[in-house]
C-alpha cells in the first residue's frame, strides 16, 4: 500500500493556509497542523479545515505531565482531529493516560521517537517506538531511514508517519535525516509529511501529483 501524504500548512495564518490549500486542490485530503499555525489561529483553524474537506493532523507533539496531556488530548478529540502527535520521551504513563482520554473514538495517537532534525541512534529510535508499543499508541513518528528496523522489531502494529521528505535532489532545509518519496515507498512507511518540498514549490499541485505517481509506481 502506498503511503498516505499529509501536506504541512506551516503558514502563519489562516489566510494563507486555506489559500495554499486552493492551490493545492482535492489530492491534498490530509494536512498537518503545527504549532505555529494553532498557536495563531487556534481551534476554529481546525473548524474552518474540516469545512473545506480535509482530514486533520493536529502536530503539537504533546510532552507535560500524565494529567495535563490527557486533557488536552480530550480538547483535541472534541475538536475532530483524527491524527495527534505526543513525544515518546514523556514516557509511558504520559503516553497511556493520553491513550485512555483520547477514547474509543479519538484521534490516533503517534509518539515521536527521535525529531528528524537531529542525528539518532537506531537503537534510541526503536527504544522509544518500544515504549509506544506498550502503551498502546497507534503509530509512531520516525524517519524513513528507521522504518524497517522498527517493522523487525516490533512488527506492523505501529503505522510509521515520515516527516523529512524531500524530492530527489532537494534542499534539506533543517533536516537531517531526509528521504525522498521512492525511498518512503520502498520502506514502506504509512503517512509521510510532504512540506516545503511542495508548498514551496512554484506549483504545488504538480509538485504533490510527482510524489503521489512516485508512490504508486514503487512497490513497498
Amino acid at each position: 500500500m502506498s503511503p498516505i501524504p499529509i501536506v504541512a500548512l506551516d503558514v502563519p495564518t489562516r489566510l494563507q493556509a486555506l489559500h495554499l490549500l486552493r492551490r493545492l486542490g482535492p489530492r491534498a485530503e490530509w494536512v498537518k497542523v503545527g504549532l505555529q499555525l494553532f498557536c495563531s489561529e487556534g481551534p476554529e483553524l481546525v473548524r474552518a479545515l474540516h469545512g473545506e474537506g480535509r482530514r486533520v493532523f493536529l502536530d503539537l507533539k504533546f510532552h507535560d505531565i500524565p494529567t495535563t496531556v490527557a486533557r488536552a488530548v480530550e480538547s483535541a478529540a472534541e475538536l475532530g482531529v483524527e491524527m495527534l502527535t505526543l513525544h515518546a520521551s514523556g514516557g509511558a504513563a504520559m503516553l497511556r493516560a493520553a491513550r485512555e482520554a483520547r477514547g474509543s473514538a479519538g484521534p490516533k495517537l503517534f509518539a515521536v521517537t527521535v525529531l528528524t532534525s537531529l542525528d539518532a541512534k537506531p537503537e534510541e529510535v526503536l527504544r522509544f517506538a518500544g515504549t509506544a508499543a506498550d502503551a498502546g499508541m497507534d503509530g509512531v513518528v520516525a524517519s524513513v531511514h528507521e522504518a524497517n528496523q522498527i517493522r523487525r522489531s516490533i512488527g506492523s502494529e505501529l503505522a510509521i508517519l515520515s516527516p523529512g521528505i524531500r524530492l530527489a535532489g532537494g534542499t534539506a532545509h533543517d533536516q537531517a535525516r531526509i528521504a525522498t518519496p521512492a525511498e518512503a515507498a520502498r520502506a514502506g512507511v504509512d503517512f509521510v509529511v510532504l512540506g516545503r518540498a511542495i508548498t514551496a514549490s512554484d506549483d504545488p499541485a504538480a509538485c504533490l501529483e510527482e510524489v503521489c505517481s512516485v508512490f504508486a509506481a514503487t512497490p513497498g
